[in-house]
């Protein structure tokens, strides 16, 4: 039976990311990456802050999950072609065919334009130009290891051991965490920490695939709730202002917990709560991998137009930002998954049947169960 909670995890996270997003280009700290000496607005800069610890650890632990149930009806070699199609083709023969321009506008905005050679703008646009693909390149990545791993344990005995875990052993999980966030951290590309995000796939997988440890979850879900809300206004008292995509931010332990509590609040909320669906739900299920891959090259425009361009207010920048990066998301995502050939690079999709419909390969979002 699907589980739609996480489904509506997913596409919420995806949502969230698309909106930091909007305040990271904006920023005000001098954080590198955004926009430089914009007119920012504190709350999204603390914004910034209170989501970048968790999300994308969070949604590395519900792939996991994800991968438990697809590799429960698929074979290996099914799981691993369908994610080579689906992940692999989108975050790198997908940079040539729509992501140059993510590549492009960051070589402007860092005045590197006049210093590169006509010939030689495309190709390097083009590689400079993964933005958050990084995300579906790790998760390929990921997915093959696990296939690895599951041939030296044919007998799955690391995922029966682990649903005997208990509700004290979930919250010491942070420990894990923590620990993980010290290793394998690229410099200054700093959104590749293989470490923490590799740890949180194999607990999504070895650990929150089995129900009783979801029910565990869902059952200290109020506490996590108000755990992490406090967590949210101490950790941004205590950090705002830093740089906190800077290592002695990510890999101290109090961030590590801080995230952790989230993580737990959010799945045990969205298991008592989430598991339902509407008609928008079901769409923004369908299409949350098509925004998290095209929202980024849309968000850059939409914001160097209103920087460059327009001279409106602070608020407004981050309101017509907001509307305008997630029509024309949506606008664009329908737009590609129409198009033969380019559907098929950018989104991993192929069509079906003689009716000229787009699917995604046996899957509806990032990653499928």
């Amino acid at each position: 039976m699907r589980k739609v909670y996480l489904d509506n995890i997913r596409w919420a996270t995806v949502v969230l990311v698309l909106i930091y997003h909007v305040a990271y280009i904006f920023n005000g700290i001098s954080v590198m990456g955004g926009i430089q000496e914009v007119k920012s607005l504190a709350a999204f800069d603390m914004l910034t802050y209170i989501v970048y610890p968790w999300f994308m650890v969070l949604l590395f632990v519900v792939a996991g999950m994800s991968a438990r149930y697809s590799l429960q009806k698929r074979t290996g070699k099914q799981f691993l072609r369908e994610r080579a199609v689906k992940l692999l083709l989108p975050s790198t023969v997908g940079l040539f065919a729509v992501h140059w321009t993510t590549g492009l506008l960051n070589i402007k905005i860092g005045g590197g334009l006049a210093y590169i050679p006509t010939s030689l703008v495309y190709p390097i646009a083009a590689i400079s130009g993964t933005g958050p693909l990084w995300f579906i390149q790790m998760l390929f990545l990921f997915s093959c290891v696990l296939l690895v791993l599951r041939k030296l344990d044919k007998a799955d005995r690391i995922w029966k051991l682990c649903g005997r875990v208990n509700l004290a052993s979930i919250l010491l999980l942070f420990l894990v965490i923590w620990g993980a966030a010290q290793l394998l951290n690229l410099p200054v590309l700093s959104m590749y920490r293989f470490g923490i995000y590799f740890a949180a796939f194999l607990i999504g997988y070895y650990i929150f695939s089995h129900e009783s440890v979801q029910e565990r979850i869902e059952k200290i879900r109020l506490p996590m709730l108000a755990a992490a809300v406090i967590g949210a206004v101490v950790y941004t008292a205590g950090y705002y202002g830093s740089d906190y995509t800077a290592p002695q931010c990510l890999q101290s332990i109090y961030t590590n917990l801080y995230l952790w509590v989230v993580v737990l609040a959010v799945m045990g909320c969205a298991k008592k709560y989430g598991n339902c669906q509407t008609a928008f739900t079901q769409y923004m299920t369908e299409a949350s991998f098509g925004i998290y891959v095209l929202h980024y090259p849309v968000l850059l425009a939409v914001c160097c137009l209103l920087h460059y361009h327009c001279n409106f207010p602070a608020i407004w920048n981050y309101v017509i930002a907001l509307m305008l990066g997630f029509a024309g998301t949506i606008g664009f995502y329908e737009a590609v998954k129409r198009i033969p050939g380019v559907r098929f690079v950018v989104l991993g999709q192929i069509k079906q049947g003689g009716n000229g419909s787009a699917i995604q390969l046996k899957e509806n979002s990032i990653v499928n169960r």
